[in-house]
């Protein structure tokens, strides 16, 4: 896997009139680090958010932080995992144990973390349950999520991801498993 903490990825939101993100996989010496942010601006909303998310070597989850700036004001959630039980803002959510992924609704940086964990093979699928945060709300909730992968095409790897909540989009990623394609969602610049 390549360290992309020099050459950061961006993706351009196709989802609202004005969005883009950077994200960066960064490995280090106990696990991966993702670094990721957005911004997103419309007549609706107006907002950016920062996030940074922590694994151990097998990919399962151990932190992540994401921090919103909207029209009300700054506001940060803390999450840790330790022997699969979680805390949000430090007090115990029971709700949340058993999930080993954090997916923040922000840019797609936060599925490279069942694609590359789970390794399955084409015509596969796995059920996850994920800890997923909501932005800009921050809202904290446990999903099932399932990846499929599916056949590679123009020399990516693609996948299938779907939640009973939002439905099914496909997911073309590169060799470090970044997406590079989500549909109906962004795609990579450059």
């Amino acid at each position: 896997m390549a360290d992309m903490s020099e050459h950061p990825v961006a993706w351009r939101r196709i989802d609202v009139p004005v969005g883009s993100g950077l994200g960066s996989l960064i490995a280090e010496p106990d696990g991966y680090r993702l670094e990721g942010a957005e911004m997103v601006a419309d007549a609706a909303q107006r907002y950016s958010c920062r996030f940074t998310v922590r694994t151990d070597l097998a990919w399962v989850t151990r932190e992540a932080e994401v921090e919103v700036l909207s029209a009300e004001g700054v506001r940060t959630v803390r999450l840790s995992a330790r022997g699969g039980q979680w805390t949000v803002d430090g007090a115990r959510v029971p709700r949340l144990d058993g999930c080993v992924d954090v997916d923040v609704a922000a840019v797609p940086l936060t599925n490279t973390l069942p694609i590359r964990r789970l390794g399955i093979a084409p015509y596969e699928y796995r059920d996850v349950a994920v800890v997923w945060i909501d932005v800009p709300s921050l809202d904290v909730r446990r999903m099932t999520q399932r990846y499929t992968r599916r056949t590679p095409a123009g020399g990516r790897d693609r996948y299938q991801y779907s939640d009973p909540e939002f439905g099914a989009f496909e997911l073309t990623v590169d060799r470090d498993g970044l997406v590079v394609e989500y549909q109906g969602l962004a795609e990579r610049l450059g």
